[in-house]
């Protein structure tokens, strides 16, 4: 590997942070330092961390990032039910987001374990 940007994981949880961003678009203006501002901190949360953890020099450190990444995973994921449930997100756009979502989990803890080897 030689950066962040060689990692699959990565470039798809960008493409989500951009999803994200669009579909927040549509969200209540009384939410925007709410649940708009929480979505999408917890979407560039994903790839930040990612990226940082490849930058790092150790292994430990990678993997330790990655593990924070996840934590984001399940946050946004929470997140995206709640602002469902509030009719923000169709049903829709809450099934494609999250299939993306469940995507990027399995690819992170996959790498996770990889790194681990």
């Amino acid at each position: 590997m030689k950066t962040h940007h060689d990692l699959d994981v990565w470039k798809k949880s960008i493409l989500l942070v951009t999803e994200i961003y669009k579909v927040t678009e549509s969200f209540p203006k009384a939410e925007l330092y709410g649940l708009t501002n929480q979505i999408r901190r917890c979407a560039v949360s994903i790839p930040s961390n990612i990226a940082e953890g490849a930058a790092r020099t150790s292994i430990k450190e990678f993997s330790h990032l990655l593990a924070i990444s996840l934590g984001s995973i399940a946050e946004l994921e929470t997140q995206l039910i709640i602002a469902e449930n509030l009719d923000y997100l169709s049903p829709i756009e809450f099934e494609k987001l999250n299939i993306e979502l469940v995507t990027i989990r399995k690819m992170t803890i996959g790498l996770k374990k990889s790194i681990s080897k």
